[in-house]
C-alpha cells in the first residue's frame, strides 16, 4: 500500500522534508502586542471575530425583525426554534425548558461558530481545538445544574437524592455513592468537554494534513507523483465538508446534554 510517507520519502522535493501537522498548530505565534498581557494569537483573533459575527447577525435580525420574514430571517428563527423544540423542550418539556431556553441557544450558537473557525481561510482553527474555551462552556453547565438541583432540594437534600437513590439495597450504596459523586463532579462536565476538544483537534489535523499534503505533493514532488497531490486536494475538500458536519453535530450534542443534564437535575428521580 502506498502511504504518504511513502510519497514523501519518494519525492526529490526542493524543501527536503514534509513538515506534518503537530500539537504546535494549536499555539500559534503572536500577531499583536507580544509579550505582553494583551497578546492576540490567531485562536484569539479567530474567537473576536467569531463573537462579532454573532452578535452582528443576531442585531440585525433583532432590529430588522418582521412580520413576514425574508429569507435571513427565516434561517435565524430556524435555527432557533431547532433549539428550543427539538434540543431544550423535547429534552426538558416546555414549562420546565422555559428558562432555560436562552442558555441552551447561548451554548448552541457559540460552539457552532466557534467550531467553523476551523474552515474559514487565514484562520484555519476552530477556537474549541484549545481546552480553555470547551472548560468555561462545560462549567456553566457543570454549575447550572448543581444550582437546579440545590434550589429544588437543597444542597444535602441534592446530594442525598443523587448519592443514595431509593430503592437501591443499603450494601450498594458505598460502592454506588463514590460513582454517583464522580459522575456529578468529573463525568457530566468531562463528557461534555473532551467530547468536543478531541473532536476539534482531530479535525484540524486531518484537515492541515490533506492540505499540507497537497501543497508538498504539487510544489516539491516529482512528476510522476504530483497526480497524488490532486488526490489529497479533493480529500481535503472532502474532509472540509465534513469538518462543517461535524461543527454542527458537536455544537448540537453538547447543547443536548447541557439540556439532559440540567433536566436531570430537576427530575424527581434519576
Amino acid at each position: 500500500m502506498i502511504t504518504l510517507d511513502t510519497l514523501v520519502l519518494a519525492s526529490g522535493g526542493e524543501s527536503g522534508e514534509f513538515h506534518a501537522p503537530s500539537l504546535a498548530d494549536f499555539f500559534p505565534p503572536a500577531i499583536w502586542f507580544e509579550g505582553t498581557i494583551f497578546e492576540i494569537t490567531r485562536l484569539q483573533l479567530a474567537q473576536f471575530l467569531a463573537t462579532a459575527v454573532i452578535l452582528v447577525i443576531l442585531v440585525a435580525v433583532t432590529r430588522r425583525a418582521a412580520v413576514v420574514p425574508g429569507r435571513f430571517q427565516n434561517v435565524i428563527e430556524l435555527i432557533l426554534d431547532f433549539v428550543r423544540v427539538q434540543i431544550v423542550e423535547s429534552t426538558m418539556g416546555r414549562e420546565r425548558g422555559k428558562k432555560y431556553i436562552g442558555m441552551i441557544t447561548t451554548i448552541f450558537i457559540t460552539v457552532l461558530a466557534f467550531n467553523l473557525t476551523s474552515i474559514v481561510p487565514g484562520l484555519n482553527l476552530s477556537v474549541n481545538s484549545r481546552i480553555g474555551v470547551p472548560m468555561l462552556l462545560a462549567l456553566w453547565v457543570f454549575f447550572s445544574y448543581w444550582a437546579a438541583g440545590i434550589k429544588r432540594l437543597g444542597f444535602w437534600g441534592y446530594i442525598k437524592t443523587n448519592l443514595f437513590p431509593p430503592g437501591v439495597p443499603f450494601f450498594v450504596y458505598p460502592i454506588l455513592a463514590p460513582i454517583e459523586l464522580l459522575q456529578l463532579l468529573i463525568v457530566r462536565p468531562g463528557s461534555l468537554l473532551i467530547r468536543l476538544l478531541a473532536n476539534m483537534v482531530a479535525g484540524h489535523i486531518t484537515l492541515a494534513l490533506c492540505y499540507l499534503a497537497t501543497n508538498y505533493l504539487l510544489l516539491y514532488a516529482s512528476v510522476s507523483l504530483k497526480a497524488f497531490g490532486g488526490l489529497t486536494f479533493v480529500a481535503g475538500i472532502a474532509m472540509t465538508l465534513f469538518e462543517v458536519f461535524v461543527a454542527a453535530l458537536q455544537a448540537y450534542i453538547f447543547a443536548l446534554l447541557a439540556a439532559a443534564y440540567i433536566n436531570m437535575s430537576l427530575e424527581d428521580e434519576h
